[in-house]
């Protein structure tokens, strides 16, 4: 065999993986939710079985309904307003990951979100850093290595966002990567913390912006063009720029530049199926923009919402594009490239870890 080959789910679950776009507050373990609900008292839940809880949250995000699917987040919030709950759950999502064969991911959550009880937005990212460096010691222990890394988020339909910024400014070198804006995209464009933007450039900080999910090419066009974004949170809608209706597909303006500049799309199509950019994983625009060189990454966004993981995301595409072993470490090579961290560091990871990987799994 070789990476020519297509893998088996089997093979897909031990290969080496990268994940840029998750959200901390979206891959909640269920029966950790029904745990903290019980000593808080919170009893909103719909279910206090974990199996059904989890078909609730999936079914809810079903609706194709991107304001719907952020509506299911109010029970994982709710359930994050302590500290030690905040370590728990970022300690449970390194440890996931990490059994998944991620072995590296860049994980974003809000801080304004968990500050209904009392924590300080400082507190949540300490908190934060916190559960992952134990739960990537756990995973040391169990025979996986994985480096966890935070995105601090500001919520777009709030004005927190500068605040935010300053924090990821504060915590870099200490666990945290970058900023990114999430929420609502329609009627709050990135253009709105342009300031916030500005002042990460200044600081020679890193950020990426959800773009070109709910939204289209204006909102792409904008997180680029106007505050100068690195990565596009999934950027699913540049398709909307490309003509296929002739014998090779024309790529507009836009998105040729998006292509040519290598600015990683963050995609996530299990997610975008349940918010409708997508009636298909097979139909899913990053089958066209893989053969088109786009740099594309492969994500989760959010594996609680979605039933989902790294694997299954692989999995799902191996079955709808026919990707082999070389497809698979292409994205995850796009991945490690566009992450955050120094260049020599992403370089170390895709030398030692992933080619390596890939070669040995391949070849079996």
């Amino acid at each position: 065999m070789s990476l020519t080959s297509i893998p088996t789910p089997q093979q897909i679950k031990r290969v080496p993986k990268v994940l840029l776009h998750d959200h901390l507050d979206g891959g909640l373990r269920p029966q950790t939710i029904i745990d903290i609900a019980q000593e808080i008292g919170y009893a909103a839940l719909p279910t206090h079985d974990a199996a059904e809880l989890a078909t609730w949250f999936r079914e809810s995000c079903d609706s194709g309904s991107l304001v719907r699917y952020l509506e299911t987040f109010s029970h994982t919030i709710a359930v994050m307003q302590r500290r030690e709950d905040v370590i728990r759950v970022a300690r449970e999502c390194a440890l996931d990951l990490a059994r998944d064969g991620v072995v590296y991911a860049e994980v974003r959550g809000a801080p304004e979100l968990f500050t209904e009880k009392g924590l300080s937005m400082a507190d949540v990212v300490e908190a934060t850093i916190e559960g992952y460096k134990q739960g990537m010691a756990e995973a040391k222990a169990e025979g996986f290595e994985i480096q966890v890394y935070s995105l601090l988020c500001g919520m777009r339909q709030n004005k927190l966002s500068q605040e935010v910024a300053e924090l990821v400014v504060k915590y870099r070198n200490q666990g945290v990567v970058g900023f990114d804006i999430a929420g609502p995209e329609d009627g709050f464009p990135p253009s709105d913390q342009k300031e916030s933007f500005d002042y990460l450039r200044k600081e020679d900080a890193h950020f990426t912006i959800h773009a070109g999910e709910a939204y289209g090419l204006p909102s792409i066009w904008e997180a680029i063009q106007l505050c100068g974004a690195e990565r596009l949170g999934h950027g699913v809608r540049i398709i909307d720029d490309i003509d296929f209706s002739g014998p090779e597909p024309k790529l507009g303006q836009l998105a040729s530049y998006v292509r040519d500049r290598r600015i990683p799309l963050e995609l996530c199509p299990t997610s975008n199926l349940q918010t409708g950019a997508a009636k298909s994983y097979a139909e899913h625009p990053i089958g066209a923009l893989a053969r088109l060189r786009f740099r594309v990454t492969l994500n989760t966004d959010n594996r609680l919402m979605s039933q989902t993981s790294m694997s299954f995301e692989m999995e799902e595409a191996v079955k709808a594009f026919n990707w082999d072993f070389a497809e698979l470490q292409r994205v995850t090579i796009n991945a490690m490239k566009s992450a955050f961290i120094p260049y020599p560091d992403r370089l170390k990871i895709i030398e030692n870890i992933i080619k390596p990987g890939y070669a040995k799994i391949s070849a079996e």
